[in-house]
């Protein structure tokens, strides 16, 4: 009887450590990068420059429900779906700020 239920967790134990690893190594990273995503959609307001997943650049003129009006030459408009938006553009003079080093490396320095 107990050589069964040693048997059964023998079992059990490498699916789970599996889900596990499944866990942290994909669903989780994806999740905070739709998050990510989802909360740069809800910062973007009109005037806002985009960059949408087809390549196009160009300027928010309006925001409706579930798309964004954008223009993208002078007198072009175009209607996208707010998923479509990849990201959003710093101004020209601002750069991203940079990635925060380790305390390792600032104290090298």
């Amino acid at each position: 009887m107990g050589n069964q239920q040693q048997g059964l967790m023998g079992m059990l134990m490498p699916l789970a450590l599996f889900v596990v690893i499944f866990y942290f190594l994909i669903i989780r990273p994806q999740k905070k990068k739709q998050k990510a995503h989802e909360e740069m959609l809800a910062s973007i307001s009109r005037g806002d420059k985009v960059v949408t997943a087809g390549g196009f650049f160009g300027t928010v003129r309006d925001i409706l429900d579930d798309s964004f009006i954008i223009e993208v030459d002078e007198g072009v408009k175009m209607r996208i779906l707010k998923g479509s938006i990849s990201y959003k553009r710093t101004p020209e003079g601002e750069k991203p700020a940079p990635k925060a080093k380790k305390e390792s490396e600032e104290k090298k320095d």
